[in-house]
């Protein structure tokens, strides 16, 4: 049985950003979040069609972060040591910073975006222009053969019918082959009270237990668990057919089930906690204002569309976005059309704080805007509560 327990309300594709002629065609939907009492997996009460979302025009670019590129880079590096692949495939590439740590000639690429797609092609990798599904495994399979490595970052959670992936999943994974997929964690999440971690692209926030109990119905067992800080906090989650079970899945679950991640009462809580960090934020932004002060945003993130949305927070308030991005420049930011501008083309210190749309980075800004700081100038974070800091 699902059970609702927060009410995001209405949200914009969160990396659909428009041109002032758009706007009055731009799609919105109600954000609600259930938690299901059975498999304890926490997802949107209702989803986003995937071709909304995921397609040619998609705007994350993955190897425009010097950060994750370094992260994929480390990934890649241990994996194959650990496990010495032959044939690996990876489901949501991007741009291919993971994948071109592979050789081509064994290697394989699922990705919907088109426009990303024909990146990887071009790089030299088989790539599947299309969704993840039992129909696609069976083509990869017939076409490429079973992959002994399947690896998947911040991809598993946007894939709306989790039997149907892991049952795809099983059927190309070799005897001994390693499914490790990385994605945020929802304890992360409640101990941090991030409900920015929530948007469209979200389908689902993993708990170890939740997958556990999902892994195990499609006949593949979680053997290793890592908890990473990337994004949030995210956790790397190592499946295989019959590997002996590490100690990590043990401790990730009771660490879990201390936090009450079973109960919905927890979630009650969490809920609470969200609706109190709107208020604050509101509060904050308009007594600024009122004192005549300017603030502009840093980073056009998803997360920040999930905040910007929920807060009714638009240009009155935050008067700019930047980012790094050149495909979101230009551009308003999706629901709330704050304009998006280059990093480059604002001088930070006319402005009296900057809001952090990727608090995930926290670190990576302050030291890299540190003019901004000893000028005078304040961040403002929501993440683990709402504050002003230099």
């Amino acid at each position: 049985m699902k059970k609702e327990f927060l009410d995001l309300r209405r949200q914009p594709i969160a990396n659909k950003f428009l041109k002032e002629d758009e706007i009055s065609d731009e799609f919105f939907f109600d954000l609600k979040v259930v938690f299901d009492e059975d498999t304890k997996l926490v997802s949107m009460k209702d989803f986003v069609k995937p071709e909304l979302m995921f397609n040619e025009d998609y705007k994350y670019n993955t190897s425009l972060s010097t950060p994750m590129v370094n992260h994929f880079k480390s990934v890649a590096q241990m994996l194959t040591e650990e496990f010495q692949p032959v044939n690996v495939m990876e489901i949501g590439s991007n741009d291919g910073p993971f994948i071109r740590h592979f050789d081509p000639e064994t290697s394989v690429c699922v990705e919907p975006c088109g426009n990303f797609a024909e990146v990887t092609d071009d790089m030299g990798y088989k790539t599947y222009a299309d969704f993840w599904n039992k129909e696609l495994s069976q083509k990869i399979k017939s076409e490429c053969g079973y992959m002994d490595l399947i690896y998947s970052a911040n991809c598993i959670c946007h894939i709306q019918d989790l039997d149907e992936c892991f049952a795809a999943v099983k059927n190309i994974l070799s005897e001994n082959g390693v499914f490790v997929f990385e994605d945020p964690s929802l304890l992360r999440m409640l101990e941090r009270g991030s409900y920015d971690q929530i948007y469209d692209e979200h389908a689902h926030i993993f708990s170890v237990t939740a997958l556990n109990n999902i892994l195990i119905n499609n006949g593949l067992t979680i053997f290793r668990v890592d908890n990473l800080s990337v994004h949030g906090g995210s956790n790397r989650i190592y499946v295989a057919r019959n590997r002996p079970v590490e100690f990590s899945v043990a401790e990730n679950k009771q660490r879990e089930y201390d936090f009450g991640i079973n109960n919905f009462q927890t979630y009650e809580i969490f809920a609470e906690r969200v609706r109190k960090s709107k208020k604050d934020l509101v509060e904050l932004l308009t007594k600024l204002k009122g004192e005549g002060k300017r603030v502009v945003s840093i980073g056009a993130t998803s997360k920040s569309t999930t905040v910007f949305n929920y807060c009714d927070i638009g240009e009155s308030l935050i008067e700019c976005i930047t980012d790094t991005t050149p495909d979101k420049q230009g551009l308003l930011a999706p629901g709330s059309h704050i304009p998006v501008v280059d990093r480059e083309s604002v001088n930070l210190n006319d402005y009296d704080y900057a809001f952090l749309g990727a608090w995930n980075f926290k670190d990576v800004i302050a030291n890299k805007e540190r003019e901004f700081v000893e000028n005078g100038g304040k961040f403002i974070t929501h993440v683990p509560e709402v504050m002003v800091f230099s």
